[in-house]
């Protein structure tokens, strides 16, 4: 006698889900449900859109799959739509599957218009279910990997950020950088040049997430590889790292930078500006300095000359230095923090030391522009004392 053949999709390698099934119809819910069972899926079963909100509230759950009709309405989708919308506003992570009529096209192309994953048609093929529910558990598989992969690659980064650096006599000094993404393009250090000399750097390359944070680590790179021109002269330091940089990055990419010198003995700041927004040097008398652009940016051509410019810097008086990042913050919502808000906003934490004071301007920066950044926010600050 012929056994019946097995149809049921099984792939042992993609990742078992917690499934919520939401319909007004309890035989369709039981059928649902034992068919995810026999999968090797876990499933909760409610039959309305308040049950369903309240269940996604209560527990995580890796999918949902809902019907767009229930039994207020029945043929025209708008509580179904309603609760679509209403899951992805609480985790747009988590895939939501719609189930339509055969009739209902129109209902469900609009459901994947609003961000449904995707959609199946009633009376559905427990085949073309199960691959639907597959092909989701294999991207959350892939979104989990990336994740970590990503998190692996922002402790990386992290570790590149100055840990320690040798204190002054005569000047404090902290850094702050917060990535739009996981990972970044920002970048800052802290340069042990000898006794009482400090190497300062804050660069800021072309380009987010993990191109910017290749580009990045080259840099660092290049820096430190040359760090003993640095302990002679800061010029040929930056040329040589210009060389570097531009002969191993494509040529669209750059980096802006703001590179100083700072000595104990004389408490003198050299610095070369390549590109890179205005440093600000507040006096303890209240008077404002720009320190402004001497350089063309690095990466752009092989070429490359720079000026270089020196200030004192007295006990009270402050540097800081900024990606662009910070100034441009709240420019998706249509208004910059801008160098004005900036301004004050270190003026009014100048008295406090300069971890304090890169919190607080920090502080002031994520309350104009809560929510997602859409560039790296990085600062340093160095203040005389």
């Amino acid at each position: 006698m012929m056994r019946p053949v097995d149809r049921t999709p099984r792939n042992d390698d993609y990742e078992k889900m917690r499934v919520l099934v939401s319909d007004d119809q309890q035989d369709v819910l039981e059928a649902i449900r034992l068919l995810l069972k026999g999968a090797g899926h876990s499933a909760e079963t409610v039959d309305s859109p308040r049950s369903a909100l309240a269940a996604v509230e209560r527990e995580p759950f890796d999918l949902v799959l809902m019907d767009m009709n229930y039994s207020r309405d029945t043929t025209s989708g708008d509580e179904g739509l309603t609760l679509l919308d209403r899951l992805l506003e609480r985790d747009g992570s988590r895939p939501v599957i719609v189930m339509t009529a055969w009739s209902s096209v129109d209902l469900a192309v609009e459901a994947m218009r609003r961000g449904a994953a995707d959609f199946i048609q009633k009376p559905w093929d427990n085949v073309r279910l199960l691959a639907t529910i597959e092909k989701q558990a294999n991207r959350s598989q892939q979104r989990n990997t990336a994740k970590s992969e990503l998190e692996i690659a922002r402790h990386v980064q992290q570790r590149l950020l100055p840990q320690h650096a040798q204190p002054l006599k005569t000047l404090a000094f902290a850094g702050r950088c917060v990535p739009a993404r996981a990972i970044g393009g920002d970048y800052y250090d802290f340069l042990d040049l000898g006794p009482g000399r400090l190497g300062v750097l804050l660069a800021d390359v072309s380009g987010k997430g993990v191109a910017g944070a290749l580009l990045t680590a080259n840099l660092q790179a290049s820096f430190r590889s040359q760090l003993e021109l640095g302990v002679k002269h800061g010029k040929a330091l930056l040329s040589s790292v210009n060389k570097l940089f531009h002969e191993s990055t494509p040529a669209e990419y750059f980096a802006t930078m703001f590179y100083a010198e700072y000595r104990d003995q004389n408490r003198e700041l050299r610095y070369i500006n390549c590109g890179h927004p205005d440093a600000l040097l507040f006096r303890a008398n209240g008077k404002m300095e720009r320190l402004e652009a001497t350089a063309l940016p690095i990466g752009i051509f092989s070429w490359w000359k720079c000026e270089e410019k020196s200030v004192h810097l007295g006990p009270g008086d402050v540097v800081v230095i900024i990606s662009d990042g910070v100034l441009e913050a709240g420019v998706d919502g249509g208004e910059e923090f801008g160098e004005a808000r900036f301004k004050e906003a270190v003026q009014l934490s100048a008295s406090a030391g300069v971890d304090a004071l890169l919190d607080q301007v920090l502080d002031e920066v994520h309350q104009f522009s809560p929510g997602q950044q859409s560039d790296d926010v990085t600062m340093v600050a160095l203040k005389g004392f």
